[in-house]
This record gives C-alpha cells, sequence and structure tokens, in this order.
C-alpha cells in the first residue's frame, strides 16, 4: 500500500491560498491594463477571509507568512494604481 497522503496544515491551506489570491490580482491588473473593466467585489470578500485565517493562526505560524503577505500587498497596490489610471 502507498503511504497516505499528507494532510496540508491550516498554515500551508492559508499560505496556498495568499499564493492563489496573488494569481487573481496578477490577472485582474492584466485585464485592467488591457483596458477591461473588473468587479473587485469578490477580491474584497476573499481578502477578509484570508485576514481572519491568519488572525486565527499562532502567532509564529502567522509571522512565517509575512513575506508571501507583503507580496500580496504589493501586488494589491500595484493593481489599485492600475485602476485609478483607467
Amino acid at each position: 500500500m502507498g503511504a497516505m497522503p499528507k494532510r496540508a496544515t491550516h498554515a500551508e491551506a492559508v499560505h496556498a491560498a495568499i499564493e492563489a489570491m496573488g494569481g487573481t490580482v496578477a490577472v485582474a491588473r492584466a485585464l485592467v491594463e488591457g483596458g477591461r473593466r473588473v468587479d473587485l467585489e469578490g477580491l474584497d470578500r476573499d481578502a477578509a477571509a484570508l485576514c481572519a485565517a491568519v488572525m486565527a493562526l499562532a502567532a509564529e505560524e502567522a509571522k512565517a507568512l509575512r513575506p508571501a503577505l507583503e507580496a500580496l500587498l504589493r501586488q494589491v497596490d500595484g493593481l489599485t494604481a492600475e485602476v485609478a489610471r483607467h
């Protein structure tokens, strides 16, 4: 029998969600740069859920996610600037 697949920890799942949101933000920015309008309401909702998930982590786990969160913030700031230009 093969080994059971490893279950992701909550911190790993939150990190994956941060990465996924980064992808969503990148797509939204590309659309805006191409002159398309995008609805960011879903992104706001996902960001709120992501913040709640980070807050539920132990301090050390949350601290380990800081670089990924800071990278996501830079992406969101870039999207915000791009939306303001259009």
